[in-house]
This record gives structure tokens, C-alpha cells and sequence, in this order.
């Protein structure tokens, strides 16, 4: 039997080092940040927060719901809210800051989501290359760009992602993938969320 020598201890150590790595880290991650944003919401009532922790946060969770229920549910909600919006969206200065953000957050939750709907776009010929994407505008002829789509392509791991117009032509539906498996796909870089929920490369034997 051949004798561990001080080189293969090290590789096996680093080895099973990194691949617990792969294991905790996004578990400390997921808890670090769930752990900071209960945190950062229980701060807006700090004397109410240290009596007991966790409270702000649990009833801004409630109070959120309960209005998203009333404005969807009921008539006099729907019209205070729509009045809100209308107000907010007309007022100069705070129209700039309501509006983008009102835009970007209905585009990935609520009824009116606009993320939903991916495709693979043809983003070079020659060598062809493509991209997931998702279909954000259909139709461009309000910019004379006849024939155009708006498609938004999300970086991998970030939040971020850029719009690129291109003729209809150069894009086709993602067949296989739902619009979360698709988002999946993108952010993590190709790793994740193709065919299924596993990951497509293992940790090497």
C-alpha cells in the first residue's frame, strides 16, 4: 500500500475544504441575508424591535399583504390606490423616482409581470451565438422600428441586465424551460435550472 505522502493529505484536505465550501456557503449566505433584511426592518422601530425582535418585520409582511388583498379585492381599495398612483405618477420630482420604480417592480411581480415570456436571441452571426432572454415589447412600430423586438438579457450573478432591440427574426421561444427555469438558467451562468432543478456540473471526484 502506498504511504499518504504530505502532498496528497493536502490535495485531499483542500479538496473536501472546498466542496464543504460549496455546501455551507449558500446556506450562509441565504440565512446572512434573510438575517440582514429582517434586521434592517426591525431597525425602523428600534425600541419596539428589542422588546420583541422580529415584530416590525412580521407586521410589515402582514400590513403589505393586507393591502395588496384590499386594492385587488375590493372597489373602494382599487380606486384609493389607483388615485394614489395616478397622484404620484403627475407630481413633478417624485414622478421620476415613483414611476421607474413602479415599472421595474411590476415587471417581476403582480398581475402585470413582464418577465415571463423567454427566449433564445440570436445576438451574433459569425460565429452564431445566442442568448436567453426575455420578450419585453413585442411590437417597436410606436419608434419606427418596424418588425423590432425589445428583448431584456439578465447578467449572470447580479441583478442587473441590459435591452437590446433586434429584428423578429433573430429570436426564437425557449422550448423546455418555464420563466423561472429560464431566469435560473441565465443568472447562474448556464449552471442551473436546465431540464431541471439539479445542477449541471458536480463536484469533480
Amino acid at each position: 500500500m502506498k504511504k499518504p505522502t504530505f502532498e496528497s493529505i493536502a490535495n485531499l484536505f483542500l479538496k473536501n475544504f472546498f466542496q464543504g465550501l460549496v455546501i455551507i456557503g449558500p446556506i450562509g449566505l441565504t440565512i446572512f441575508v434573510i438575517w440582514y433584511i429582517v434586521s434592517a426592518i426591525d431597525n425602523l422601530v428600534p425600541s419596539l424591535a428589542k422588546q420583541v425582535p422580529g415584530l416590525v418585520f412580521v407586521s410589515i409582511i402582514l400590513l403589505t399583504a393586507i393591502l395588496g388583498y384590499l386594492g385587488n379585492k375590493f372597489v373602494v381599495g382599487r380606486f384609493f390606490f389607483d388615485t394614489m398612483d395616478s397622484l404620484l405618477e403627475k407630481t413633478p420630482g417624485i414622478k421620476h423616482i415613483y414611476t421607474p420604480t413602479k415599472d421595474v417592480m411590476s415587471s417581476f411581480v403582480g398581475d402585470k409581470k413582464k418577465f415571463n415570456d423567454p427566449v433564445w436571441v440570436k445576438t451574433n452571426e459569425n460565429p452564431e451565438i445566442w442568448r436567453i432572454g426575455f420578450l419585453t415589447q413585442k411590437e417597436m412600430s410606436d419608434v419606427d422600428k418596424h418588425n423590432y423586438v425589445a428583448v431584456y438579457l439578465p447578467h449572470s450573478y447580479a441583478i442587473s441586465g441590459w435591452v437590446i432591440v433586434t429584428e423578429e427574426k433573430n429570436i426564437k421561444p425557449v422550448v423546455g424551460m418555464t420563466a423561472a427555469s429560464a431566469m435560473k438558467f441565465a443568472v447562474s451562468g448556464g449552471v442551473a435550472g436546465f431540464h431541471s432543478d439539479d445542477n449541471i456540473f458536480k463536484a469533480p471526484e
